[in-house]
């Protein structure tokens, strides 16, 4: 785990860079691309036991990871489907949303990931996870997006104590856009894999959050504040954090300490 931190923390500056483009999603993954080709290390080390994202996608091996943190309470809000991680009393709260398939949320997820959890196990920081289907169209075949969120509120339902680790499971052995995600019987199996328990295997295969995940994205698309410009035109995208109902600069390294300090 420490070793995973590491290689996690050297990422941040990629994710800042990406981000710091400001363009429209493509113009952002485009600069990811050049920062993968400078950082192809830190790239090699998110993709669990050496394996390259396809391989990992088409094998059906999803690495079931754990979190070895103390035990932070987590909710799902079912209506508006929103998984809340943290203790009462936070000193500042986080809207986070993203998508299992977004390659700049796998980025942000590798550098901000151990210092959110560090965070949320101090009590310091409380976060409102919105898992969305922004990228439905873009897996082959289509849908993953819309699968994975589904299967991830069905966690924060049944056994809510294992969110963080099918979270985690998703991003660190995450597919590449474009090519095939996995398929609802490798979700079915993660899930088997973390002791998920409950419906959850019902919920994956009959879309029990589907319309609920739909529902988020078309308000979260909607809503100004979630809102960035680029050439005079607003767009949504992800990662988007937003905390205070402002979104926050992801190209200032610094984010997460000016809100919780530190």
């Amino acid at each position: 785990m420490s070793n995973k931190n590491a290689v996690r923390k050297r990422g941040s500056r990629a994710v800042a860079q990406a981000r710091g483009t400001g363009g429209s999603r493509v113009a952002i993954i485009a600069g990811v691309v050049v920062v993968l080709v400078l950082a192809v290390v830190v790239v090699g080390a998110v993709v669990i036991a050496g394996k390259n994202r396809d391989t990992t996608a088409e094998s059906g091996d999803i690495p079931a990871l754990t979190s070895a943190a103390a035990a932070v309470p987590v909710a799902l809000e079912e209506q508006s489907g929103t998984v809340v991680v943290g203790k009462g009393g936070a000193k500042a709260t986080i809207d986070v949303y993203e998508d299992f398939l977004c390659p700049i949320c796998g980025q942000f997820e590798s550098a901000y990931g151990p210092k959110i959890a560090d965070a949320l196990t101090a009590g310091t920081l409380k976060v409102r996870y919105h898992v969305v289907n922004l990228l439905d169209s873009k897996s082959t075949p289509p849908g993953y997006s819309l699968l994975s969120a589904n299967a991830a509120l069905s966690v924060a339902k049944n056994n809510p104590a294992k969110f963080a680790d099918f979270h985690d499971s998703l991003f660190s052995a995450q597919p590449r856009e474009g090519g095939p995600g996995y398929t609802a019987d490798q979700i079915v199996a993660l899930g088997k894999d973390l002791q998920v328990g409950g419906t959850y295997e019902q919920d994956v295969r009959n879309g029990a959050f589907d319309a609920t995940v739909k529902a988020a994205y078309q308000k979260a698309g909607s809503d100004p504040a979630l809102q960035q410009t680029q050439g005079g035109q607003s767009y949504f995208g992800t990662p988007t954090v937003a905390s205070g109902g402002k979104v926050l600069d992801l190209n200032d390294p610094n984010w997460l300490t000016a809100l919780i300090g530190g």
